[in-house]
């Protein structure tokens, strides 16, 4: 179910996220090694728990970006394997407790974690990670990056909180939704970036320029994530599609045909989203609806703009093929509407 979307015509080639994948191959086997090290304990609970979700298959990104940035710049040491697993496991805990928030039954295609041990031990195990993650970030001993991931692990926090306030409102404005992502989502990401250069000791411009990148290739992932889940696939997205309208997530497409729609139609996405009418029938509405007002198109549009601002960041960075792989993984992201 759904309809793809896709990017217009004259594009160039498809974007890979592979060459960043290659540039970082040998320093993510060092991180994927840490992370199996420090999701271990005695409790035999937290390594199945962990486990069940770091080996699920997700490309992650975010660790990547953190290897490729020091890398960039010039870093020989192995604080940023620590950083970037510090990374990984903080997006991890983030997704255990996400998915007890939104009490969700699949994630990356599999049960998640809640549907097989409960919600529980996913809070739990969430915590353990996330004081994993804190315990190498002072392995590393940089007060800087410390700051940089603690306070994108508080803003993460705001972002849950935020989101539930405004969770099933259709008077959620688009800036509403943005602030929501931009904590929830793209905070991560920035950090992730910016902590690469910390411990490269490069100059603020160029720590500034890799946060920037961050922080809109975040808002621009989550536009597209937004859109795929009505008009992407089960297997694009490691869930069911239609999954955020059954949910009754107030997400980008959502706002503007609600706000673009007639005085009827914005009563069926109140009694859909509020009232909790989301079966099949209304999922079909609301799919026609959303491609009616164009609210996928435009969705689209906002995650290339934030994209452009991402390639504008690093612009004034030296040509390298760690830049080009930075720049590649912006079109990837976007791409993934094709």
């Amino acid at each position: 179910m759904g309809v793809v979307i896709p990017l217009e015509d004259g594009k160039s080639k498809p974007a890979s996220v592979k060459p960043l994948v290659d540039l970082t191959k040998a320093d993510m086997e060092r991180v994927n090694q840490l992370i199996l090290s420090k999701a271990g304990s005695d409790v035999e609970m937290i390594p199945e728990v962990a486990n069940h979700l770091i080996s699920s298959g997700g490309k992650r990104l975010r660790p990547m970006l953190t290897l490729a940035a020091a890398s960039m710049l010039g870093y020989e040491g192995d604080a940023h394997i620590k950083l970037a697993t510090s990374v990984e496991f903080m997006h991890t805990a983030t997704l255990l407790h996400d998915d007890v928030v939104d009490e969700s039954d699949m994630r990356r295609g599999k049960s998640t974690a809640r549907m097989i041990w409960g919600n529980q031990a996913s809070v739990l195990v969430g915590d353990f990670l996330l004081g994993q993650a804190f315990r190498m970030m002072v392995d590393v001993g940089s007060l800087e990056a410390l700051d940089v991931l603690s306070t994108a692990a508080s803003v993460i926090a705001e972002g849950e909180v935020l989101q539930l306030s405004v969770a099933k409102n259709m008077e959620t404005t688009e800036d509403d939704y943005l602030a929501v992502i931009r904590a929830k989502t793209a905070a991560l990401f920035a950090a992730a970036a910016e902590v690469g250069p910390i411990v490269a000791k490069t100059d603020r411009a160029q720590r500034n320029a890799l946060k920037s990148y961050g922080m809109n290739l975040g808002l621009a992932f989550q536009l597209v994530d937004d859109v795929l889940d009505y008009g992407g696939s089960s297997a694009d997205l490691g869930k069911n599609v239609g999954d955020d309208f059954r949910e009754g997530k107030i997400t980008l497409p959502v706002i503007l045909s609600y706000r673009r729609g007639s005085q009827e139609e914005r009563e069926f996405w109140r009694r859909a989203i509020e009232g909790g009418e989301t079966g099949d029938a209304n999922l079909e509405k609301a799919l026609g609806l959303i491609n009616r007002y164009g609210a996928l198109k435009d969705t689209i549009a906002r995650a290339e703009h934030y994209g452009t601002i991402a390639r504008d960041a690093l612009a004034p960075l030296p040509a390298s093929a760690h830049k080009q792989a930075l720049l590649d993984v912006i079109d990837f992201c976007i791409q993934r509407v094709n």
